[in-house]
Formats: C-alpha cells, sequence, structure tokens
C-alpha cells in the first residue's frame, strides 16, 4: 500500500506545488499591474508639475495685485523707518529727524511700486507657494522622509520670516537712521533716492532672512554627523570674530552700540544651535526605509 500510494502522494505534491507557484504569480501580477497603475509616468509628473506651478503663479499674481491695490498700507510700512516717529527709535530715545526721499526717474515711482508689490506679494503667498511644492514632492517621500522634510522646510521658514522682522525693526533702521543722516561736513547735505532706499532694505531683509537660517543648517549637519556640539563649543572664539565681523558688514556704522545690537541677535544663534546640535542623537541616524521585497 505504502509503494502504491507513493506515486498518487507525489502528483499531489507536486500538483500543490504547482498551484502554489500559480497562485503566487497570479499575486506578483496583481501586485505589478496595481503599482503600475498607481505609479505616474513622466508625462503625469510633468502635468502635475505645471498644474502646480499655474497655481503658484495666480496666488502670487493675486497677491501682488492686492498689495499695488493697497498703496498707501503697503508704503505706509516700507517708508515707517525714515523718520523718528517710527517704534524703534521711540524705544532708543532716538534724537527726531526725517529723512526725505527723492525721485531722479519719469517711471522710477511706478516700477517701484510694482516691484515692492510684486515681493510682498510674494511674502504673503509664500505658505501657498511651500504647501504646492510640497504637495508635489510629498508622494515620491517614504513617511520618515516626508516628516523630516515638512519640519525642515517649516523650521527654515519660520526662521527666515523672524530675520526679516529683525532687519526690520532693528537692524535696517539703525542702518537708515547712521547713513542717511551722516555728513562730512555741513555743507554737503544728503539726497537719498526712493530706489537706493527700496534697495537697502530688501537687501537687507534678504541677508538678515539668510543669516538666521543658521540653527537649521546646524541642525541638519549635526543630524547627518558632520558637526557636533563639541566642535562648536570650542570654535566658539573664532565664532564670535565672524559674527563681529558680519554684523559690521551688515551695519558699517561706527558706534558699538549699533555693532552689539546687530551682533547679539546672530550670537544667540549660534548658542541656540550649539544647544540644537547637543540635543540630536549621537548614535542613531536616520531611520532607513526597508526595501521591497521582490516577486
Amino acid at each position: 500500500m505504502l509503494l502504491s500510494a507513493t506515486p498518487l502522494t507525489l502528483g499531489i505534491a507536486h500538483a500543490s506545488m504547482a498551484l502554489l507557484s500559480l497562485n503566487r504569480g497570479v499575486q506578483c501580477s496583481m501586485f505589478n499591474l496595481q503599482s503600475s497603475m498607481s505609479e505616474m509616468s513622466f508625462w503625469d509628473h510633468l502635468d502635475e508639475l505645471r498644474s502646480s506651478l499655474i497655481r503658484i503663479a495666480i496666488a502670487i499674481v493675486v497677491c501682488a495685485i492686492g498689495a499695488f491695490v493697497m498703496k498707501d498700507e503697503l508704503f505706509s510700512i516700507v517708508l515707517a523707518p525714515r523718520s523718528s516717529d517710527f517704534v524703534t527709535y521711540g524705544l532708543l530715545g532716538v534724537e527726531p529727524f526725517v529723512l526725505h526721499l527723492m525721485n531722479t526717474g519719469l517711471t522710477e515711482q511706478f516700477m517701484i511700486h510694482m516691484r515692492t508689490a510684486l515681493y510682498a506679494g510674494l511674502l504673503v503667498a509664500s505658505p501657498y507657494i511651500l504647501y504646492e511644492l510640497f504637495r508635489f514632492v510629498s508622494p515620491g517621500l517614504y513617511q520618515n522622509e516626508r516628516r523630516y522634510a515638512f519640519w525642515i522646510v517649516g523650521a527654515a521658514y519660520v526662521m527666515f520670516i523672524i530675520g526679516t522682522l529683525v532687519n526690520y525693526f532693528v537692524v535696517f533702521p539703525l542702518t537708515v537712521r547712521f547713513l542717511g543722516t551722516y555728513q562730512v561736513s555741513p555743507d554737503v547735505a544728503n539726497m537719498l533716492t526712493l530706489q537706493s532706499y527700496i534697495d537697502t532694505l530688501l537687501g537687507m531683509s534678504l541677508v538678515m532672512g539668510v543669516v538666521f537660517e543658521l540653527p537649521v543648517v546646524c541642525g541638519l549637519l549635526g543630524r547627518m554627523g558632520l558637526l557636533t556640539s563639541s566642535m562648536m563649543s570650542a570654535y566658539r572664539r573664532h565664532a564670535i570674530v565672524a559674527i563681529l565681523i558680519v554684523a559690521a558688514i551688515i551695519t558699517p556704522t561706527t558706534d558699538v552700540f549699533t555693532l552689539l545690537v546687530v551682533a547679539l541677535p546672530i550670537y544667540l544663534l549660534y548658542e541656540v544651535s550649539v544647544l540644537i546640535v547637543a540635543s540630536l542623537p549621537k548614535s542613531k541616524s536616520l531611520p532607513k526605509p526597508s526595501p521591497r521585497e521582490g516577486c
């Protein structure tokens, strides 16, 4: 009986193995079909990118038009630091002064109005721009990568806004007061143009926004293991010298008070960066996504 049952048993075993192989093949085919259906082609990605860029452009244009229409409110904010009525001068007890700006071109005021409105629209629409970019990129990221990208981009955006606000309320007013009222001789009067005023404001806002990204950059370098808190503590004196040089470049003034007012926030950013790097895990690296099992 055992001998006669052996061929039957072997046949059943072979048939079972064949059915299992067929079932696995069907499952793999279904998985590949679903994967191919879920994955977008190159042209689909290009079309999605085009749609995102169109929505971003519409948001910027709408916000810029709103800023252009609100001309009085916009330039009351932009031109506020040129007068001693500004809040920063009131807190510091600055002597009364007013800087009179002049226009030297026929179309200069209109072009400055358009450019300032465009920058204001870009600033107002920036949260939506980041949302659209993150919405386009996030499907190609793993869950952990999506989480890290969200926090990094969010922190970078917040720090840039803080940097521009520090420039508007602290750095730029002190610079305008010093350079705008500086005279080599009473016989030489300052005739400042609106163009130079706007260019200085926008340029310094960009510089301070980038400087305030220091904690984010140090956090990324520390997460990758390229920077440690002990290294930053060891080179603290070198960092202080570099901070004073940067502060002197940003605010080319001769008084020590203004230099320290600008250098102090940057130094605090450095100390915050040291704490951020020290709080990062020492040996734990970024989690790696597990590879998919092949069929």
